[in-house]
């Protein structure tokens, strides 16, 4: 069983509390971003990692979990964006998004001025979309 669960904690209390003027807003952002995108409510799964949507995660072992369709976590150094789809087929929006740097299925923005709002709106798009569409 996945250790990140959603919790019925608030939001937008968690938002509020991130103490550095400037990732609380970028947070906000990507938050009213993804829920537009979703058209799924904002949900705090474990104590940091902010959720949209739900599908089902299946793992190596076979096991099979409910999880986020896409999600992000305000970090201290960056803002990570969860895309569950990969970045592999995404090369052409990513040379456009902006300074970042990538994971499995994490996007790290240090500043979400610094990027194409429009380009990142995309790349959640694309990735929920694949998701729903499998």
């Amino acid at each position: 069983m996945p250790k990140t669960v959603p919790t019925d904690a608030s939001v937008p209390d968690y938002l509020a509390a991130i103490p550095d003027a400037r990732r609380r807003a970028d947070a906000q952002a990507v938050c009213d971003l993804m829920s537009k995108v979703t058209g799924a409510p904002a949900v705090l799964w474990g104590s940091s990692v902010i959720g949209f949507g739900e599908r089902t995660l299946t793992i190596a072992s076979g096991a099979s979990y409910p999880w986020m369709e896409v999600g992000f976590a305000p970090r201290k150094a960056a803002t990570v964006v969860y895309l569950m789809d990969g970045f592999e087929d995404r090369t052409d929006l990513l040379d456009r998004l902006g300074p970042h740097s990538i994971g499995k299925a994490c996007l790290y923005l240090r500043r979400l001025d610094d990027v194409d709002l429009a380009v990142l709106e995309d790349l959640i798009r694309a990735s929920v979309d694949e998701g729903r569409t499998g």
